[in-house]
């Protein structure tokens, strides 16, 4: 099967291939400069960024190094460096950001990624009804909601077009087999009826009813066997994440990439985290303290998702995923947490984007 570009607002993405938007460090400039660059779409995350370059860009931390408050946990200027960063690999192709609807200062998050260059905003972890309100001054501005229900995607369309004359001018319906936060809860995300394969033809058929706008299918997908299989079920692309931390420019730590590669299917598992979903990570030796209590003090300095409510949640699951998320950031293996799709166990090389992308596109063995 040939791929055809995928169209998103005013942009064409060469190979309808988007990279999962990683948080705190995996996916920002050298790996989503890379992929753009590629022909796909790369997206840099704007979780954490705080944390880039050793911290910095934030203009105020804790003794021990982490950023205070939500302005640093979300730096504007790491954020805008990142982009700056990625332009120079990328040049002019498009480029996206990715933004959790869950975390605190959304709006702000989602201006400044615009103002940094972001050509399109991709926003999850909850149903993003106030997007457009937060982009109505940049009009070229792409939106591309991700959603686990054909409900849920005429949920947000009746709200758009009643509220903003809006429509999404993409949306990724994501499954459960994905990395991180999940749209559904523990035990829905093992029922037969909300698989890729389920979920996806009826938010195909639900966009056709708002003007036929792509679909992009995310959650667990691997290899070229499983795109050609998204696009004969009505999907126009997809989105894949875990597939990229193996690869020599994804942006996180060496000790990260190790973490996955040395993870056996058992070890891939479904979490507790304060942002009220479940997460999808490797079970680690930090969810070995959280069992013994003998995990990190979680103190709340960062302010990250609002479901948090400053720390409570995190009390509640026993971890600050702020916290943990940038120790995996730094390589911290002892107290890092380390989010992975069901797929990661297969990763068992690091390569180049370039490479990949070729493998994507034309098949493992060619």
């Amino acid at each position: 099967m040939a791929f055809e570009p995928l169209k998103i607002g005013k942009y064409t993405i060469e190979i309808p291939i988007i990279q999962g938007g990683m948080g705190v460090g995996v996916s920002w400039d050298q790996l989503a400069g890379s992929v753009s660059r590629e022909g796909g779409l790369g997206v840099v995350s704007a979780i954490g960024t705080g944390v880039y370059k050793n911290r910095m860009y934030a203009d105020k931390l804790a003794a021990d190094g982490r950023p205070v408050g939500t302005a640093n946990f979300y730096s504007s200027k790491a954020l805008h460096a990142i982009f700056e960063n990625a332009r120079k690999i990328c040049a002019d192709k498009p480029l996206a950001a990715n933004v959790l609807y869950a975390i605190n200062d959304y709006k702000q998050v989602v201006i400044d990624s615009c103002k940094a260059g972001a050509n399109i905003i991709i926003t999850g972890a909850g149903l993003p009804l106030t997007l457009p309100e937060c982009t109505k001054d940049f009009p070229d501005v792409a939106l591309v909601p991700i959603v686990s229900t054909a409900k849920a995607l005429k949920i947000l369309c009746k709200r758009w077009q009643k509220t903003h004359n809006r429509l999404p001018d993409a949306v990724i319906v994501e499954g459960p087999l994905s990395g991180g936060h999940q749209g559904f809860k523990y035990d829905e995300c093992f029922l037969p009826e909300n698989q890729l394969e389920a979920i996806l033809p009826p938010v195909v058929e639900e966009a056709k009813n708002w003007g036929d706008f792509p679909v992009i299918a995310a959650g667990g997908i691997w290899d070229h066997d499983d795109i050609v299989k998204m696009m004969n079920l009505g999907a126009n692309g997809v989105q894949m994440g875990t597939r990229f931390i193996g690869t020599v420019e994804c942006d996180a730590h060496q000790k990260f990439k190790e973490t996955i590669i040395a993870a056996t299917q058992e070890d891939i598992q479904l979490f507790k985290s304060p942002v009220g979903y479940p997460a999808r990570g490797v079970k680690t030796n930090l969810h070995k303290m959280i069992e013994e209590k003998t995990a990190p003090k979680i103190v709340c300095i960062s302010d990250c998702v609002a479901p948090c409510h400053h720390g409570e949640e995190a009390k509640v699951v026993g971890y600050c995923i702020a916290d943990r998320l940038s120790d995996a950031y730094d390589g911290d293996i002892e107290k890092g947490l380390f989010f992975t799709g069901t797929n990661g166990y297969k990763l068992k090389e690091i390569i180049t984007v370039k490479e990949l992308m070729h493998k994507l596109v034309e098949g493992e063995d060619s």
